[in-house]
């Protein structure tokens, strides 16, 4: 049996990360935070500080495709992230397939699309992104 593991899930994007905490014991995971890009790159320095806050084993990154499985512009960026953070913090980097998880976690908060808080919904997609890939590891 695989000891608990604490996870970090990230739904990447060009302005803003939104972040998440997870547990493999529970299977559940918890919207964290949302880190604004610096000059057009990730915020590393707060990336740095969770990952030495939460000492996660492993990183769970959403990867965007769309509806048919192809992938955008966006995959290839998420991608780069994944390989960024990996390089970075030496842990584990998975990847998650994600599709509308912003629409899904607009729908979880309630939130009106053209009023919502975008670093809400940005957290919350990383909940479910990472609330998500803990359901396919049991």
């Amino acid at each position: 049996m695989t000891s608990p593991q604490t996870l970090l899930g990230f739904d990447f994007g060009e302005k803003r990360t939104g972040v998440a905490v997870g547990q493999s014991l529970t299977g559940t995971a918890t919207a964290l935070t949302t880190l604004n890009s610096q000059r057009n790159k990730p915020d590393w320095l707060g990336i740095e500080a969770l990952i030495k806050e939460w000492q996660p084993n492993a990183l769970v990154v959403g990867i965007p495709v769309h509806m048919d499985g192809t992938e955008q512009a966006m995959t290839l960026a998420a991608r780069k992230f994944a390989r960024q953070l990996e390089g970075r913090f030496q842990l584990p980097v998975h990847e998650a397939e994600e599709r509308l998880s912003s629409v899904e976690a607009e729908e979880a908060l309630g939130a009106n699309p053209d009023k919502a808080d975008k670093a809400d919904i940005d957290r919350e997609a990383a909940r479910i992104i990472l609330q998500s890939w803990l359901g396919t590891q049991s």
